[in-house]
């Protein structure tokens, strides 16, 4: 069993069926987002054309409903702390949402599912898979 940790490239390639994802994911994996994805996705049901709109906004409720949600707590929030830090030293520049899904990550011991590992790369403390290359 792996702990998984989803980020919103990953979901969205599962929304438009990439099949590959299966074989990623077992079924005794424990899988989750962070809150931050929850956010993510809700501004591309927003922003989408009226005729996508009411789909994504099913998908996102069907995540919402199946996939358990990890909050920003003070635990996520010391290790976003110690992530900031580390990527302004390096004078990295890294998303702000990419961090906190890394912070969530990290406090929880789970592994980053994503189509950008990039955005993943040499944060301390932080694994994470590119689901396009697995």
């Amino acid at each position: 069993m792996s702990l998984l940790l989803l980020d919103t490239t990953f979901l969205i390639d599962a929304d438009r069926g990439d099949g590959q994802l299966d074989d990623l994911i077992d079924d005794d994996d424990d899988v989750a987002i962070a809150a931050i994805t929850v956010a993510e996705l809700t501004v591309g049901v927003r922003i989408a054309t009226a005729r996508h709109r009411a789909s994504r906004q099913a998908y996102v409720d069907e995540i919402v409903e199946t996939i358990t949600i990890l909050p920003y707590d003070e635990v996520v929030a010391v290790r976003h702390a110690a992530l900031l830090v580390a990527v302004r030293r390096a004078g990295r520049p890294s998303g702000a949402h990419e961090l906190i899904i890394a912070a969530t990550a990290s406090a929880t011991g789970r592994t980053v599912v994503s189509a950008d590992r990039g955005a993943f790369a040499d944060l301390p403390g932080v694994v994470a898979i590119d689901h396009r290359s697995s």
